[in-house]
């Protein structure tokens, strides 16, 4: 690629990510200053000193949460490529330095982080389409009450057209979104022009004297404050869709100085007039411009909630590969693009509790109490897993990565502290969202140990049964017959039965287990190994990452390079269905049996996971004490 080509193909790919990596903070103008100075709990004073000591706060948390630490820092944070919470997780655990306490910790955390993005996802797409279907309220307060139903109608029909995917209107994203930057910084410039006393706010002495003057309204402010930096996770965790520098350029570029001069320009505003507290974003637009920034407002914060949409989906599936989450179904809405998923599940599940959290909250500003809270417990994983990065993989000393990140950590941890006030408000919400994703979570793992524990002690080892099995008097019958096991060293218990019923065995058997590695993806030149154990036993080991399309038989087609030439007409694919059947007295508590259970029930087949052809699937079922 010439030099010129590769310049193109990062500015594209730097407007596309306007779209996706930049929805969520892009429209936290819409909210954040109304809820500083027009909070109903604690509203901060409208003085010029107190304007420009939170405009000051919010340009130096948008400089040092957003600019350094993930821009700057967390990027490089990657893992072969791809972000997000799971994603630097993986990379922490993959270190062989990491173990014991540290290793259980770093996983609790990382799980954690996940169920706490669950939360935020919900609240995301309330908040954000509320906040601009509200500006219809500035226009006429006729509008006032079909603000939530058009709210909830918007919502349904963005998570009604997911089935179709993000491929075909995706395209749009970039060019919307950088329209609706540009309109932020117009509109921002236009006000500040008008009174450019604002810009003095880039002195951080201002920030230093707003909360010096009065501690307690500075630090309750500081949970208003936080509402301009939701959404900065994104720009690691969709890191893997757009690459580091494309990243970069949107928010240096674009992003940053629109949200800075409309920010300042919201503050001129009120300046010049407290009474436009009441919506300072929309009353800084002219009478003719309402209508059509009203709409533009709407379809940035659909894109907003797409975005967040995508990212549940992503997280549960890589959640679903690394074996903390039980099997989905999962649908490809693209054939160029891996990431582009659908999960009708999550997608339902999602619409539930967004609609209920709009009929529950019925405005932004109620919603803004319950927001915020769950990204800054993500935040605050994120700063330990990047110091555990830096310490051992980066090569930093002790000394400058506590500096670095200690620093950035008692940032976050204040924003913490501040958005914990919010918690009988509102904030409960994500938290107890948050803990029951948690205790899902925990328990499938916890289950999946337990149950692969009982089906241990059952097991027979492989090497015997194959001794016993291959003499002239095993009747023979042709074929090829692929047993799925998580374990490749014990017979899988589906041979067992299907030898116990059929009292026969395939002229050949392939005994394949599938490996999810602690990596994004495998390269196909390294996604098998195949081991021949016998005149008819052959093992495969399939090696998948955590955001690969686990694809068995098209796996098993790529064997023949390693001798394994499988005609797909005359393979037959038995599995292993178990029934759990839960007793007291054992170490899982009863409750969380039946929790695990229940998800093990209603987990999809693992031939659809496995992607295996319906019509040549044999299950064969067992009954797990647990």
């Amino acid at each position: 690629m010439t030099h010129t080509a590769q310049q193109d193909s990062t500015a594209a790919l730097a407007l596309a990510a306007l779209g996706v990596v930049y929805g969520d903070i892009g429209t936290s103008p819409l909210y954040a200053l109304k809820e500083v100075f027009g909070n109903e709990h604690h509203p901060v004073p409208i003085t010029p000193d107190n304007v420009l000591g939170i405009l000051s706060l919010v340009f130096w948390s948008l400089m040092i949460v957003v600019s350094l630490k993930y821009v700057v820092l967390i990027l490089r944070a990657d893992n072969k490529g791809e972000g997000g919470i799971m994603a630097l997780m993986a990379r922490v655990l993959s270190d062989p330095g990491v173990t014991g306490r540290t290793r259980r910790g770093v996983v609790m955390l990382g799980l954690f982080g996940a169920a706490l993005f669950y939360g935020d996802g919900i609240i995301t797409p309330a908040i954000s389409v509320l906040s601009a279907v509200e500006g219809l309220e500035v226009v006429t307060p006729l509008f006032s009450a079909y603000i939530v139903p058009l709210t909830i109608a918007i919502l349904v029909g963005l998570f009604a057209i997911q089935y179709h995917g993000t491929a075909k209107v995706g395209v749009a994203f970039g060019p919307i979104m950088a329209f609706w930057f540009v309109a932020l910084a117009t509109l921002g410039l236009l006000q500040v022009i008008k009174n450019p006393t604002v810009l003095a706010a880039l002195w951080p002495g201002h920030a230093l004297a707003f909360l010096a003057a009065d501690p307690h309204l500075g630090f309750l402010a500081m949970g208003s404050v936080f509402l301009a930096l939701t959404g900065a996770e994104a720009l690691y965790a969709d890191m893997g869709h757009f690459g580091r520098q494309p990243i970069r350029l949107a928010w240096f570029g674009l992003a940053l100085p629109a949200l800075l001069l409309n920010y300042f320009g919201q503050g001129a505003l009120l300046l010049a007039d407290p009474e436009t507290i009441r919506n300072p974003f929309y009353l800084m637009a002219p009478d003719w411009f309402l209508i059509p920034l009203v709409v533009l407002a709407a379809a940035a914060t659909v894109i907003a909630s797409q975005a967040v949409i995508s990212g549940v989906y992503s997280i549960t599936h890589q959640t679903i590969q690394l074996g903390y989450a039980p099997r989905m179904d999962l649908l490809h809405t693209s054939s160029s693009q891996m990431g582009q998923i659908y999960m009708p599940g999550v997608n339902w599940l999602m619409l539930v509790g967004v609609v209920a959290l709009v009929l529950a909250f019925k405005s932004s500003t109620n919603l803004a109490a319950a927001y915020g809270i769950a990204v800054t417990g993500t935040m605050i994983i994120t700063s330990l897993f990047a110091y555990l990065v830096a310490r051992h993989q980066w090569g930093w000393g002790r000394g400058s990565a506590t500096a670095v990140f200690g620093a950035l950590l008692l940032l976050d941890l204040t924003f913490l502290a501040a958005n914990s006030t919010k918690i009988f408000d509102g904030g409960w919400f994500p938290l107890v969202f948050g803990g029951f994703a948690y205790l899902l979570l925990t328990t499938w793992k916890a289950g999946r140990q337990l149950l692969g524990e009982r089906l241990d002690t059952q097991a027979l080892p492989l090497k015997d049964f194959i001794s016993a099995v291959e003499t002239p008097d095993t009747v023979t019958v042709p074929g090829t017959a692929v047993f799925l096991t998580p374990y490749p060293d014990h017979v899988p218990h589906a041979l067992l039965h299907s030898l116990k019923h059929y009292k026969v065995l395939h002229e050949r058997v392939v005994l394949t287990t599938v490996s999810i590695l602690p990596v994004p993806r495998v390269a196909e030149a390294e996604r098998t190994r195949v081991d021949q154990l016998g005149l008819r036993f052959i093992r495969v080991t399939l090696h998948f990452g955590f955001m690969d399309d686990v694809d068995v038989p098209a796996a098993l087609v790529g064997c023949v390079g390693h001798g394994l030439d499988l005609d797909p007409m005359t393979t037959s694919y038995f599995l292993g269905r178990e029934t759990v059947v839960i007793r007291s007295g054992v170490v899982m508590p009863y409750w969380r049996q039946k929790i695990f259970a229940t998800l093990h029930r209603n987990a999809s087949t693992a031939a659809d996971f496995f992607k295996l052809p319906p019509n040549q699937v044999v299950e064969l079922g067992t009954r797990v004490t647990l």
